[in-house]
């Protein structure tokens, strides 16, 4: 998710979200226990809900959006749909290209779909919309680090990559061309399309393009399920960041 300021997320991070970031990448941890797999689930489930609260806050806020929901507000003012159901629907679509990029869902693909439309729409609902600086500024700072707190949550449960991270890292691999260069076409394009249906770009939209690598990595590090002892030892074998598209990236995708 980022625009003009999208160059400026993808530069920094290599995403306005969590993603290839120009800090060290972690590696992959061995494989989650069987017996991690009810903290896994609520990790998923409460870190899209979070996402979804997330982005809503920066709608109310009103200083600018993350990438992709500057698309999906402009695609809202264009056909009267809710932000959450346009996001639904463009999730959906972006999903549909992975199947001639030979990308394959995960549960937390599908969820990731599904879910944060529904919590955005749903916190929207709930929260008024708030006027005078005063108000918009904390509600964007709540906004972006809640964002990078469900990033660390759903991310660390490994469940798959979600629908947009999936598109750059199959093109990634269809193309041979890096993370970072796709990221950054797909958001600039992205932010473009949408700026110019109506969504809103601004400081906001910066903000969040500079800070959400560092605290997806920060968040991720805090949430990540140890792993599964060692056989007759006794000790684990360590704890860190996931890959989530697994398999595909040489390095860790942090982001919806």
């Amino acid at each position: 998710m980022v625009q003009s300021t999208a160059a400026i997320g993808a530069a920094a991070m290599s995403e306005g979200s969590p993603t290839p970031s120009a800090q060290p990448v972690p590696q992959a941890p061995p494989a989650a226990a069987p017996r991690q797999l009810p903290r896994r689930l609520l990790q998923l489930y409460a870190g899209l809900a979070l996402y979804g609260a997330s982005s809503a806050l920066l709608v109310r806020g009103g200083l600018g959006l993350e990438p992709w929901n500057v698309l999906h507000q402009g695609l809202s003012e264009r056909t009267g749909l809710s932000i959450g159901v346009v996001s639904i629907i463009v999730g959906a679509a972006v999903l549909l290209l992975w199947i001639p990029l030979r990308q394959r869902p995960g549960l937390g693909t599908v969820s990731n779909v599904v879910v944060v439309g529904v919590a955005l729409d749903g916190t929207l609902a709930l929260v008024p919309e708030m006027h005078g600086l005063w108000a918009q500024i904390p509600a964007m700072a709540a906004g972006i680090v809640l964002n990078g707190v469900a990033t660390g949550l759903y991310i660390a449960a490994r469940f798959g990559a979600g629908p947009r991270d999936g598109l750059m890292t199959g093109l990634h691999r269809v193309t041979g061309r890096s993370i970072r260069l796709m990221r950054t076409v797909i958001e600039v394009t992205v932010v473009a399309t949408g700026f110019l249906l109506g969504g809103s770009v601004g400081v906001g939209t910066v903000a969040y393009a500079l800070a959400i690598g560092p605290l997806a990595q920060f968040f991720l590090r805090i949430f990540s399920p140890p792993a599964e002892s060692a056989p007759g030892t006794g000790t684990g074998t360590g704890t860190g960041s996931t890959v989530v598209a697994g398999g595909t990236p040489k390095r860790a995708i942090l982001r919806r």
